[in-house]
């Protein structure tokens, strides 16, 4: 199976998933056996699934062939080349391709000079007036190819004006924009291209990321903070004529690579290896020479020689637009296919699965708890009644009384649940403190007026370490509180489940080490890219705060949104349970002393009560039956091992009289 066919397959999966998910959402609805909570649980799931994107980055310096290869990976079906793939620079910002149903067909341009402000581009998405934007003709692909050249434009700018957009200047060239003889240098004319158009792979979820060369890379803190380490698949391109050169191994150290060994979806492609090709060479020697350029670069990039792949873009995009097999074999671009495709799309997929499954394998599990708990209740009912046959008026009182009497012994429990909720609360304000946004405002603001004031790098260096500090030092009061919260439910969940018969399972635990693990990564990036002696000594004062809240707050504030949102939803998946029970309990306290009441009154109902009784306890066994079908259907779906159907739905035990 082609790459192609792999995404299609996977977005009809997540399409298959979603259907399945919406049959229970629309059920435990119909049936009124889920909450407002799990109705929004469900909810998000769907979203997720819909919304789903697979992110491919590539990242090379210029002329290394990296337009060139996503022309021939993705949009070979165009009969032509999509991207811009010349010699020299092409891709001179960062350009995202991507598709969402309802968009329009369009290039979106955010101009460079967006960079003076303070907003991030994810900032700047949600404004489309601080975008250029140009209509694109999908169907055609002399349109796209000329809508797409702009994504190289460039102009001059003052060597004041490049600093103070971001980009480094150096006289010699190596390590920044050198300039020319007019004493400017030539900077890329846009922060960043949006290009949106509906491909089949871009339809299924996939967006591309091309980025541009170090110089440009490293001006925009953003995309190395947060684009390139949260992409799913990232490909180093390099070119078989140069090998690595230094500015490869920079952009290696500095934006790609993150610790020792191969890691998922990080690959490196050896482009140009048909320049091998020279016609004096035999296949022999041709490979022979493959294979030691492919151990050279592994040596000096300190990976696994099976982490290389070597392939020829150009020959690929030509052997897949004419139709040549010979050729495409020979350009080894399917066996980077299949590398991308082994890595990307399991591991992708496996991490949906396990979401989807964990969010609806819990809202089943509490569905069919409280089914059961309907069903327990409603044969205690029946047994009652049933025992009332030919009983006279003094056994029936005797029962109103003894029903009564847990009624009573229940409210009494409520006082104690109504004390842990309150309690419950107070910890859940005080754990949404620590990992609230207010907090990190304030923390943001402190730490800015530390680096405003400080004198000297010394105290710019500690305003911005401490906040690292003070963060970690929230999340670790936040586990603190969760660990109390986890404590005290536990204890109240048994309470119930023991004095009452209510089916309860403890609450989940929750984590933090997932946003500690990012706050990790993040300062390791602000240690390489902001806090060392040189940018220290050579930035203005005002110039690095800037950069340090456009860049590292930004992706902190990100960092605690998701850790809020997923707090948030854990603080109402824990407390659901309970209160559905106890809700459902009471009602089912409130339906047998009302039903035994009503016999009292007029004993020739007992009958009609037994009969109603034996009709509702059918049509919860055939509701816990057609709730077993849905989730099955949703593993099945997921491709996830179906257990066995559990049997004994009709032998559970009413509780004892």
């Amino acid at each position: 199976m082609n790459l192609v066919d792999q995404f299609s397959a996977y977005g009809r999966w997540r399409a298959d998933a979603a259907e399945a998910v919406g049959r229970l959402r629309s059920w435990l609805s119909r049936n009124e056996v889920g909450d407002a909570q799990g109705d929004m649980r469900l909810q998000y799931i769907l979203d997720r699934l819909r919304e789903d994107k697979l992110t491919v980055a590539f990242v090379a310096e210029f002329s290394r062939g990296k337009s060139e290869l996503i022309n021939a990976i993705f949009f070979a079906d165009y009969g032509d080349r999509i991207l811009p793939s010349s010699a020299g620079r092409t891709t001179m910002c960062p350009t995202e391709l991507k598709w969402t149903p309802g968009d329009n067909p369009e290039i979106r341009l955010l101009p460079i000079a967006t960079r003076a402000t303070q907003a991030s581009v994810s900032e700047l998405k949600r404004f489309p007036e601080e975008w250029e934007v140009l209509p694109l003709a999908a169907d055609s692909a002399a349109g796209l190819q000329q809508a797409l050249s702009r994504v190289g434009e460039t102009r001059r700018a003052s060597l004041e004006e490049a600093r103070s957009l971001g980009f480094k200047v150096d006289p010699s060239g190596e390590t920044g924009l050198k300039p020319g003889a007019d004493g400017q240098v030539e900077i890329p004319s846009w922060r960043h291209a949006l290009i949106q158009f509906p491909h089949p792979l871009l339809e299924q979820g996939l967006v591309v990321l091309d980025t541009p060369g170090l110089n440009a890379i490293g001006a925009e803190p953003e995309l190395t903070l947060s684009l390139l380490p949260n992409a799913h698949a990232v490909l180093f391109i390099l070119a078989a004529d140069t090998g690595v050169t230094q500015s490869d191994l920079a952009v290696w150290r500095e934006y790609v690579h993150a610790g020792q060994g191969r890691q998922k979806g990080r690959l490196v492609v050896l482009n140009k290896i048909d320049g091998l090709w020279d016609g004096l060479r035999g296949e022999t020697q041709i490979d022979g020479e493959i294979s030691r350029q492919v151990a050279s670069v592994a040596d000096t990039l300190e990976i696994e020689r099976t982490a290389v792949f070597p392939v020829s873009a150009q020959k690929g995009l030509v052997g897949r637009v004419n139709g040549d097999a010979a050729l495409l074999e020979r350009s080894r671009l399917p066996a980077l296919e299949r590398a991308l495709t082994d890595d990307l799309l399991p591991t992708k997929q496996e991490i949906v699965r396990d979401s989807t499954l964990g969010e609806t394998e819990d809202l089943v599990g509490q569905a069919t708890a409280l089914l059961e708990a309907r069903l327990s209740g409603l044969r205690e009912q029946l047994q009652e009644l049933t025992d009332l046959r030919g009983k006279n008026q003094s056994v029936i009182e005797y029962m109103m009384r003894k029903i009564r009497a847990e009624k009573d012994e229940f409210e009494q429990g409520l006082q104690k649940y109504y004390a842990v909720r309150s309690v419950f609360t107070n910890l859940t304000n005080n754990l949404l403190a620590h990992l609230g946004m207010d907090t990190l405002r304030d923390e943001t603001r402190r730490t800015r007026e530390a680096m405003l004031e400080s004198t000297f790098s010394k105290g710019l260096k500690d305003a911005m370490e401490g906040f690292f500090d003070r963060l970690r030092a929230n999340f670790k009061l936040s586990t603190d509180e969760i660990a109390e919260i986890t404590t005290m439910l536990e204890a109240m969940y048994k309470r119930f489940s023991v004095e009452h018969g209510l089916k309860l399972t403890p609450p989940e635990a929750f984590s933090t080490l997932r946003y500690e693990r990012e706050l990790d990564r993040l300062e390791k990036a602000f240690n390489r890219q902001i806090n060392n002696t040189l940018v220290l000594v050579t930035t203005e004062k005002h110039a690095l705060t800037q950069k340090f809240f456009e860049t590292v707050a930004l992706q902190a504030r990100r960092t605690f949104e998701l850790a809020n949102r997923d707090v948030e939803q854990w603080l109402r998946a824990v407390m659901s349970p309970l209160e559905t029970q106890v809700r459902e309990y009471q009602l089912q306290l409130k339906r047998r002393l009302e039903s035994v009441k009503r016999i009292h009154q007029a004993t020739d109902t007992l009958e009609d009560r037994v009969e109603e009784l034996k009709q509702a306890e059918g049509q919860l066994l055939r509701q816990i039956e057609e709730l077993e079908g849905l989730a099955t259907a949703i593993r099945v779906a997921l491709d996830a091992p179906v257990e066995e159907r559990r049997e004994a739905v009709e032998d559970l035990p009413g509780k004892a009289a």
